[in-house]
């Protein structure tokens, strides 16, 4: 069965998911925002979404352009959970997965990792 969460409670996972990165890496983070929505318009079972231009893939001409995303999408999360502690931890992976992104680490190796 589904876990029953509010937005908020989801939210502050978010959050505490991304306290679990180290700060020299939350300080490398730039000209990102991280959104949480209930679910990816096109496909219902979307974890997560890195868009933007990773940090790898950035050259001096980078300048004006709007922040990457990276959403969050809570409703296909908590439909995988049954415990408010496997949100928790998926949670935590789909954050540190499309952070992952953000500093041009592929798919592959965050499944490798254990975190995809």
């Amino acid at each position: 069965m589904p876990v029953s969460m509010s937005k908020r409670q989801f939210e502050e996972l978010v959050g505490d998911a991304l306290d679990l990165l180290p700060n020299e890496l939350t300080d490398a983070m730039s000209n990102v925002v991280i959104l949480v929505n209930d679910h990816h318009p096109e496909d219902p079972t979307v974890l997560g979404l890195y868009t933007g231009v990773s940090l790898t893939e950035r050259t001096n001409e980078y300048s004006g352009f709007l922040p990457d995303t990276i959403e969050i999408f809570r409703e296909p999360l908590l439909a995988m959970c049954s415990t408010p502690d496997q949100v928790r931890h998926e949670v935590a992976v789909t954050v540190l997965h499309e952070v992952g992104h953000h500093f041009g680490i592929d798919d592959r190796w965050l499944h490798e990792n254990g975190w995809g």
